[in-house]
Parts: C-alpha cells; structure tokens; sequence
C-alpha cells in the first residue's frame, strides 16, 4: 500500500513540474527554456531573407587545381629526408631546432592561408559592406607596410590596429605578379561617410598598374591619410586588389591634385565592380583598423579646412519612478538625491568641503586608516555609509 501511493505521489508530482516551472523558489514568466524560443531563432525570424535573393556568389579566382595524389607525395619524400638528417634529429632532441618563420608563413600562404583570411574578412562585414552577397578568396598576397622612420615601418595585415599619425604616408604595397599583366589597386572607408548612408570615402586610387610596380601605375585619386571623426570609434580601412584582363580607361573617375573635397571622394565598391565586373577580378585583400587621435585636430584645420567633427551619444534622461511615502529596502539619502536639483547637491558638496579647508593651512589631512576610526553608534546606518564614503573618497565627493 506504501508502494503505490509513493508512485501515486510522485507521478502526479511530475505532472505538476510538467506544467509549472520553478527555479529558486520563484515562478518563471513565459514559458520554459525548452519550449520559449531562443534570442537567436528570434532573430533569425526578424532578419530572414530569401534563400533565391541572398544566395552568395563567388567572384574571385578560383582554386588552381592540384593533383592530390603528388602533393601527398610531395610532402612524404620531404618528411623521409627529414629524418635521414641526423643533425636535424640532434637538434630537436636538445630542444635547439630553429623553425624558420618566414618558411611557416609562406607555406600558410600557399595552402589554408587564402582561406583563413576570407574569414577574417567575413567576421569583420568586409565582403558584406562593399560586395553584398557577394564575396571572394585572396589569391595574391599584399605585402603592405607604412614608414615610420627611416628604419621602422608598420605593416597592414587583416584587421590589426593603427593610428592616423602613422599612416600620414603613402604606404609601399608589393604583391606577386605574373609577366604583362595589369591591376588596380583601390584604399576605402566604408565607415566614415559624413553624408552619404551606406557610402565610402576613397583614399588610394592607382590603376592600370605594370606587373605589380605601383609607382608605375596610374593614379586616379592621390593618397589620403585615414581620418576617422572623434567618438565613432574604429573604421576599417580596406585595400581590394583586382586583376585586369585588359587596360580600363578610368578617365571619368580620375581627380587631379590632392582632392581634398571629400564629396568628390564619395566612392561605391559594389557599382564600381558591377560596371567593369566583365574585364577586372578582384583577388588581393588586406585591411586595418584606425580610431581618432590628437593629428587629427590640425589635419581637419589645415589640409581638409573643416571644422572637426566630434560625436558623442545623447543618452535619453533616466527614468525616476514616482516617489513613495515609505520607500523600503533604499537607502534614505540616495533616494531624496533623486528628486532633487543636482546643482543643489553638487552645491552642499562644495560647502562640506570648504568647511573642512582652512584658507591658510590648506584642507585636512586624510585619515591614515579611514575605515578603523569609530562613528557614533546613535548615527543612523544611511549616514555611517555617507561618511564612510566621504573618508574613502569614494562616490560624488570626488567630482567636486
């Protein structure tokens, strides 16, 4: 009989959990996490798309096939004659063998390294914000650095950070090229339009560049260092080399002198690509990543004759529930800085804290140990955490 009301019990205490969810003693509203959906289904349901109209497209060059069967070969006769060298074998057992890194990153290069750095790209919306659905894998590899000094350059990998003041330069841009071909090499800011929703600012415009000489190219727009505004944080910055299968006349684009109209410097990857899409393929990538700094004060003034663009949020002005006649579990002072003038606040601050300045002696010394001093058993607990404060410099006191 003890059995069977047990198992009585117990199945309709399971019938029960089925329908109320509890954690810690509280209810939970909506319904459970096995059922309710998640953030991430319901964004999905907000930002679908159709599969017909979204579908990506590869525009770049692609694979150059190699017969796996040799490059298995390759790599085995090259690992056999590794282990024939004893003085490889002597090394790596006393922990002195020297791994060559330029040989590791060339390597990278030639096999998983086009792949990798489309990832990168595509974490960081680069093939999003200037081709749509469209997008492509790196096959030549831009070697990019920007001179410093005469002994120190910075180099532009895939999203590393640099600063305006370091990238005042034109940069030197060398990359593999293939006998009588042609290329154009193009610097964009999707970031930082002032005007335009959606728009780029060109930097760097060279093309119909000789077998990969940039200084022989033909510049359509001249080098503009990066300038991101104060308070919009980082922008990409992004070089996109394309191939060409003939030479392009770029008369209608081109600019003469500095062009420092920022209008004229208006640029759209993505038109740019659709109208000569049939003669030119993009197949260089690198980018990095600059935020304002104190060059760019003199830079708007002088070189752009702008005034300085600044940005900052405007947070909306904190909600304050309607007041209470007893307001339980609140501090008591906390909760009447509420309701009241923050000039006054900030003013009975300032005159506490002159009390404690003698004109001639300067103010009093900090306490030595601020937290072992006693207080006053009979002040009440709001109070003993103000003074507290006070003593720690710790809250409004210090914005005084």
């Amino acid at each position: 009989m003890a059995f069977h009301l047990r198992k009585l019990l117990s199945s309709e205490l399971y019938n029960c959990s089925q329908f109320i969810s509890v954690r810690h003693g509280h209810h939970l509203r909506g319904k459970p996490p096995g059922v309710a959906r998640s953030l991430q289904q319901r964004l999905e349901e907000l930002n679908k798309k159709d599969p017909e109209l979204s579908l990506r497209v590869d525009i770049g060059f692609p694979q150059k096939s190699v017969s796996r069967s040799e490059e298995l070969a390759k790599r085995i006769s090259h690992a056999k004659e590794q282990r024939k060298n004893p003085e490889l074998e002597k090394l790596a057992r006393s922990k002195q063998l020297k791994v060559n890194l330029d040989d590791v990153n060339a390597e990278w290069l030639q096999t998983s390294g086009p792949y990798q750095i489309r990832r990168i790209a595509e974490h960081y919306g680069v093939f999003e914000h200037l081709f749509g659905e469209a997008y492509f894998t790196p096959r030549t590899i831009l070697n990019i650095t920007y001179p410093v000094s005469d002994d120190e350059v910075l180099p532009v990998y895939y999203g590393n950070l640099l600063k305006p003041a370091d990238t005042k330069n034109v940069p030197s841009v060398e990359f593999e090229s293939e006998p009588n071909t042609l290329w154009t090499l193009i610097l964009t800011n999707p970031d930082g339009h002032f005007t335009k929703q959606n728009a780029e600012y060109c930097h760097w415009f060279v093309g119909n560049i000789p077998d990969g000489d940039v200084s022989k190219g033909e510049t359509i727009f001249e080098y503009l260092q990066p300038f991101p505004p104060r308070g919009t944080g980082f922008h990409r910055f992004i070089f996109i080399l394309y191939k060409q299968d003939k030479k392009i006349d770029y008369s209608s684009l081109k600019k003469s002198g500095p062009c420092l109209n920022l209008e004229d410097r208006t640029f759209l990857t993505l038109e740019f690509y659709r109208e000569r899409q049939d003669f030119m393929t993009p197949s260089g990538l690198a980018f990095f990543q600059a935020d304002w700094d104190n060059s760019l004060i003199d830079f708007y003034h002088k070189t752009l004759n702008m005034r300085e663009p600044s940005f900052e949020y405007d947070f909306p002005p904190p909600y304050i529930r309607p007041q209470e006649w007893f307001p339980l579990r609140k501090p008591f002072n906390i909760y009447m800085d509420k309701y009241r003038d923050p000039k006054k606040i900030t003013e009975e601050l300032f005159l506490k804290k002159l009390k404690k300045t003698n004109p001639f002696k300067g103010s009093e010394p900090p306490l030595p140990f601020p937290n072992a001093e006693p207080l006053d058993k009979r002040i009440p607990s709001w109070l003993k955490t103000e003074i507290r404060k006070q003593r720690l410099g710790w809250g409004r006191i210090n914005d005084v």
